[in-house]
């Protein structure tokens, strides 16, 4: 009898849900939207329904059904309690069990970071690996930890939260997490451009950035057409990050970074100011790791969550 699994990944906007076979092949991917009205309260019983019509198009009966994984946005107990997701509106409550009283099928869920993470280890830019933290650079920096195959989920499903590190002591202005110093205020794609922001403001060094949107992707356009500013902003960027990455692999020692995110669409020519801080500082015995790009897009998600549940 064929087996399968619903992968499925929470954003504030959108539902992406997959279903997979054993095998981890994706069958079939959609979307819903994501209603956060009433403190989120229609989420997962929209969730449900889409997985029943799901089931029922694809003429699949429950007891082939090996569960659903799921990630969320927020910080998630090994049990599947979520502490709290600001973005859903939800409070503290059992996730896992939620669901699964909905569906009648059993369910796996984690933070949607580290899912990702998961997925990429799979079937994405970590594939061959079973020791990676993955790093997204999106509007924050989110971060996920796979240790022998398996998420570092820590005590309060925090672990991974590599963007709030303290990485600066001269920053002055908070982070919104509420901390001040984070590696999201500097390395993010909001970051890199308050870091240009502030170089620029304190140089009359000539830059073509000066006359367009400064951006992520404006910066590295720059670098890679041989603007000297540029470069010197995203070697700022590649000191913080590459210094925090160093500071990881202390404690995690993975084989890889896969580096993913917005930002990440640059190229390998992050590589070149990232590694350098990062050799510069980091324990001798982790000077070998990898850096790859991500490969999975705003797919790492639903495949992660698959394994999730494959794994469980």
């Amino acid at each position: 009898m064929n087996k399968y699994c619903f992968g499925i990944d929470v954003g504030g906007t959108t539902v992406k849900l997959g279903l997979f076979n054993e095998a981890g092949d994706v069958l079939d991917k959609w979307e819903i939207k994501t209603i956060v009205d009433d403190n989120g309260k229609h989420i997962l019983p929209d969730i449900a329904k889409s997985v029943e019509a799901k089931l029922a198009e694809k003429k699949i009966e429950k007891d082939q059904v090996v569960g659903i994984g799921m990630g969320v946005p927020g910080p998630i107990k090994a049990d599947g309690v979520i502490l709290k997701a600001v973005n859903l509106g939800w409070g503290t409550f059992n996730v896992a069990e939620e669901l699964g009283r909905l569906t009648g099928l059993s369910v796996k869920v984690g933070n949607d970071a580290n899912v990702a993470a998961l997925g990429e280890m799979w079937k994405g830019g970590g594939q061959g690996h079973a020791n990676i933290v993955m790093v997204t650079l999106g509007t924050g920096v989110g971060g996920g930890i796979i240790v022998d195959g398996r998420i570092l989920t820590g005590a309060n499903g925090a672990g991974g939260e590599i963007g709030h590190m303290h990485i600066n002591d001269e920053e002055t202005e908070k982070c919104g997490c509420g901390g001040v110093g984070c590696l999201e205020q500097v390395s993010s794609a909001t970051g890199i451009v308050r870091v240009a922001k502030k170089y620029l403001a304190g140089t009359d060094k000539a830059s073509v950035l000066r006359d367009q949107a400064v951006s992520a992707k404006t910066i590295f356009d720059a670098v890679k057409a041989g603007d000297e500013a540029a470069a010197e902003i995203a070697d700022i960027f590649g000191k913080y990050l590459g210094t925090a990455l160093a500071n990881v692999a202390c404690v995690a020692d993975p084989e890889v970074f896969v580096i993913g995110g917005g930002v990440s669409n640059a190229g390998p020519i992050l590589f070149d100011f990232i590694k350098k801080h990062y050799q510069k500082v980091v324990f001798a015995g982790c000077k070998d790791a990898e850096f790859a790009l991500a490969m999975l897009g705003n797919d790492a998600g639903i495949y992660g969550a698959a394994k999730l549940i494959l794994d469980k």
